[in-house]
Parts: structure tokens; sequence; C-alpha cells
């Protein structure tokens, strides 16, 4: 008997196209509803010149020795360099795959926080175009200072010749230090290991002086990009409430919950 075509053969399979098309359309929207934003310089430094007496206020305005750090120290701004342009996406990628074969009970909420995060993250990049430091006075684009050495543009960390098809303004929140939380966080909240966990912490720490070190963003943009994750979560849990309520519905008609009851039963009977 022939086997008939049908979305209960490959489950899995069909699920996985459907998460990785909305990662895709994800980073699609990352990308390019930044080109949508106000790209007037004089506004946006205003608003850099007011986070920066904010930190002033609050003693957190370190980000010029910082910088001159960077700067001065040049294996620092090289490996810095290739940690803020690939870093980004490359661990955030790898840690939903991660949470993808660790099941949806691990996978979906995590989803749910990121997405939620990303897109409060693009509404704020939209409403208040922020300029990060290394468009103002006595700040230093580190990235700039070793593009010939590295896969990025001079004028951002977006491949060579495309720095044109980004939103430079876009530094507050730092989406940079959002998403190296939300991996530390998944990785508290599923890892087996101390050491791994210890691991995600320190990869969100780094990122954090590297986003600032290299001139690209405030201390204030790195913390608004945690509350930004923070917020995440809080919308994914309440979403994540609403949406379980038809699970038990959802989960009869579920392919993969048929398919694998029908196998369960089958086994039960040749035993």
């Amino acid at each position: 008997m022939s086997d008939v075509a049908s979305p209960t053969r490959y489950p899995r399979l069909r699920r996985g196209v459907v998460e990785l098309a909305l990662v895709l359309t994800l980073y699609v929207l990352y990308s390019g509803s930044r080109l949508f934003a106000d790209d007037s310089l004089a506004p946006a430094l205003v608003r850099a010149q007011e986070l920066l007496h904010v930190e002033s206020l609050v003693g957190l305005h370190f980000e010029a020795s910082l910088n001159q750090v960077f700067v001065e120290t040049k294996i620092l701004g090289l490996l810095s360099s290739y940690w803020y342009a690939t870093a980004h996406y490359v661990v955030t990628a790898v840690a939903l795959l991660w949470l993808y074969r660790l099941g949806a009970r691990h996978y979906v909420p995590a989803r749910r926080a990121l997405v939620a995060a990303t897109l409060i993250g693009l509404a704020l990049y939209l409403l208040l175009p922020t300029a990060p430091p290394r468009f103002v006075e006595g700040y230093v684009d580190v990235l700039s200072l070793h593009a010939a050495d590295g896969w990025w543009g001079s004028d951002a960390s977006a491949p060579k010749g495309l720095g044109g098809l980004t939103n430079q303004l876009a530094a507050f929140p730092s989406l940079h230090a959002g998403w190296a939380l939300w991996v530390a966080i998944i990785v508290q909240m599923n890892a087996r290991t101390s050491w791994v966990r210890a691991l995600g912490w320190t990869y969100a720490l780094i990122t954090a002086v590297v986003i600032v070190g290299t001139g690209n963003h405030w201390v204030l943009d790195a913390i608004a990009g945690w509350l930004v994750i923070g917020l995440g979560f809080l919308v994914a849990a309440r979403l994540g409430r609403r949406l379980d309520r038809r699970a038990p519905a959802d989960e009869a008609n579920d392919p993969e919950v048929v398919v694998s009851e029908s196998r369960q039963h089958s086994s039960t009977s040749v035993g």
C-alpha cells in the first residue's frame, strides 16, 4: 500500500521550514524597517547628548575612556570588531537551533520573547533615531579602523558596499546587547551545567563592553536593550498564557500528535 502525500508525513520538517521562514522574516524586518526611520542627523545628535546628560547625572558616562582603550589596543580593536559584526547573528541563530532541537516547550516561549523584544526595539528605532558615539566628536569608530581586515564596510557593520542599506542612527536601544542577554537568559533556563550557564552570561557581558568600546552604542543603549528583552519575555509570557488555553483543542488536531499517538497504539497492539 503506497503512502499518500500529506502534512502528517514530515511534521517536524514542515514545522522547521515554518520556523525558518519566521526567523528570516524577523531578520528582514530588523534590517529593512530601519530604512523607514528618519535619517536627519541633527535631532539624532540632540538625543545622543540627552543620553550623555543622563549618564553624567547617574555616573555611567565612561564611553570615551573605554573607546580609547579599544583604539590604542589594536588586537582588542580587531577582535572586538569581528565580535560586533558576527556574534550578534551567529550566536543568536545557534541558540535558536539549539532550543528548537530541545523541543517546543523550550523553543516557543523563547522565540516569542525574541520576536516581541525585536519588534519593540524596531518601533523605538523609528520613533527615536539616536546617533551612536562614533558620530560624536571625541569618539572613534573602531570598526572603521579595521574595515580593511574584515568583511564589513567603513560606514557600518554591514557587509562592504551595503552600509547604505542600514540605518546608522539605530543606536537606542541596542539589540546587540538585548539579543545577547536573551541568549544568556535562555541558556540559564535550559542548560544543565553551570559552566555553560556562566558562558551565556559571559557572552552577554562581553557584548555589552564591545558595543560601547567600539563606539557603536552608549551605556544607556545597552541598558535599554536589556530592558526591551525583559519586556519581550513579559509579552511572550502573557501571549503564551492566552494561546496555551487553546492548546488542548489544537493538540487533538495536531498532525505530529496524531502520528505519535497512532504509533503508540500500533506498538501496544503488537505487544
